[in-house]
């Protein structure tokens, strides 16, 4: 099994930055692929950023291009998202996902692992 642990959520003002973490214990060594995706107040859970196992390969939502950056850092088994310029829109609870697969990915069914999540709050 995998576990998987997101820290670094709060409250923050519109136009400011927060970077949350996901870290990864466990058989971490299965561990290839990492995405995150957040669940927005009375919506589905959406895709927000995708890293290849080597960290060469990155796929954005749209809504977030530009603004976030994923990246991570495998010697800790943790990845990261820097989110910038954040919009009362990216209030959600930010999920952190594995994957056995060594692509990036956007596909949710193709993660494997799931975290609790982060609360992310933005005001206007």
């Amino acid at each position: 099994q995998v576990q998987l642990v997101e820290s670094g959520g709060g409250l923050v003002q519109a136009g400011g930055s927060l970077r949350v973490s996901c870290a990864a214990s466990g058989r971490s060594f299965s561990v290839n692929a990492l995405g995150w995706f957040r669940r927005a107040p009375g919506k589905d859970r959406e895709f927000v950023a995708a890293i290849s196992r080597s960290g060469v390969t990155t796929y954005y939502a749209d809504s977030v291009k530009g603004r976030f950056t994923i990246s991570r850092d495998n010697a800790k088994n943790t990845v990261y998202l820097q989110m910038n310029s954040l919009k009362p829109a990216d209030t959600a609870v930010y999920l952190c996902a594995a994957s056995s697969l060594t692509s990036a990915t956007t596909v949710s069914e193709r993660y494997d692992y799931w975290g609790q999540g982060t609360q992310v709050a933005v005001s206007s």
